[in-house]
């Protein structure tokens, strides 16, 4: 079973290298897992705790419940793979079935953040609201901090974990226990401290010591025993029936055909018949086929009026350029003209002036020989 939590039992999640908070380099949401074999009386228990360090701690926070969403859906799809396989005999489970989300000892309630991240979240996992580090709050703050988390979560419709009511009457005064402690106030620890000669897991402070194991001293004991003994196989159950059966429902709607009836319980799909669904999904495709042909005739109308036009375009622009060259052609034939009718006025005056010339030579000679 996947839960969201940071460590359960005595046994750490983290190796001895592990960096404590102040050398821990800040980083954005990144979903990271870790796996923890829990063995008691002879039975093995494996964990995958998923843990989203960074969350909240940017300037913009939108969509930062993102990369969880993602995560979790990506679960139910290897799920929904598996199951579509021809061979599922082995099929390992490992969708997300709690988060356990913790609230910051704040005792000002729930922020803007945790209300949009649960409200986003409690349709998709089990959601369990915790308080972080209650050592830091006095017992009195701390249950008028659980009374003022339980009221603003009801205020805002926030879908948190419902606890299964059985007809054992010992089992419904632990279901009523645990209610009555919601949300749950926890305490962590990796250090053992011996106290009274008996050795716990808990924090050292001046006036005494927080043991984590105390269930007088915060409902961590509380919060383990219901996620690993007494409520585990009821979270496996309604995670497969009720979150898991939505994503699947929506998931193959969306992959057959795109109808599904939101009213109907649980994610059930439309009785629609497979020989209706091929009917509706050929006329669709002829729909689709018409309508691509549709554009496509007017993409092709439309690149013949644009060649149409540039044709016209290069015909005008063909015969301005004819009309032109004509024009330079008879300014050039009347430019010649003018230069020949110059030239032959020129010609016949100097050959006038030559015959004149010539005469008055042929007059001088005839005078000198009579004189």
């Amino acid at each position: 079973p996947m839960i969201g939590v940071s460590g359960l039992g005595s046994q750490n999640l983290y190796s001895a290298e592990y960096p404590g908070p102040s050398h821990r380099i800040k980083k954005t949401v990144q979903v990271e897992q870790s796996k923890v074999l829990i063995k008691e009386g002879g039975v093995q228990l494996l964990l995958t705790i998923v843990d989203t360090p960074g969350f909240g701690d940017a300037v913009d926070n939108s969509n930062c419940w993102q990369p969880v969403i993602d995560h979790i859906d990506s679960k139910f799809e290897d799920y929904l793979n598996s199951e579509s396989r021809v061979n599922r005999r082995q099929m390992p489970d490992s969708r997300i079935h709690c988060c356990l989300y913790f609230i910051a000892p704040s005792g000002h309630g729930l922020k803007p953040l945790d209300i949009e991240f649960m409200k986003r979240l409690h349709e998709k996992v089990n959601v369990i609201p915790l308080i972080a580090k209650a050592d830091t709050l006095t017992p009195e703050e701390c249950q008028q901090f659980k009374k003022q988390i339980m009221r603003e979560i009801q205020e805002h419709k926030i879908k948190i974990y419902e606890f299964p009511e059985t007809d054992d009457e010992e089992e419904n005064r632990l279901v009523k226990k645990i209610k009555d402690k919601l949300p749950l106030a926890v305490v962590g620890s990796n250090t053992i401290i011996e106290v009274n000669g008996k050795r716990v897991r808990g924090r050292q402070y001046p006036w005494g010591v927080a043991e984590v194991e105390n269930s007088d001293h915060c409902d961590f004991t509380i919060l383990r025993d219901m996620l690993i003994r007494t409520h585990m196989q009821d979270l496996k159950d309604v995670t497969n029936n009720v979150h898991y059966e939505n994503y699947r429902s929506r998931k193959l709607a969306a992959v057959t055909y795109n109808g599904v009836d939101n009213n109907k319980a649980k994610g059930q799909l439309s009785t629609k018949s497979p020989l209706a669904q091929m009917e509706e999904e050929r006329r669709e495709h002829v729909a689709k086929m018409k309508k691509m042909e549709m554009e496509m005739e007017q993409v092709f109308e439309m690149k013949v009026k644009e060649k149409v036009q540039k044709l016209k375009d290069s015909e005008a622009e063909l015969q301005r350029r004819h009309e032109q060259m004509k024009k330079n052609l008879d300014a050039q034939h009347k430019e010649l003209e003018d230069k020949r009718r110059v030239f032959e006025e020129e010609r016949a005056n100097w050959e006038t002036q030559q015959r004149l010339q010539q005469q008055t030579l042929e007059k001088n000679k005839k005078k000198g020989k009579i004189f």
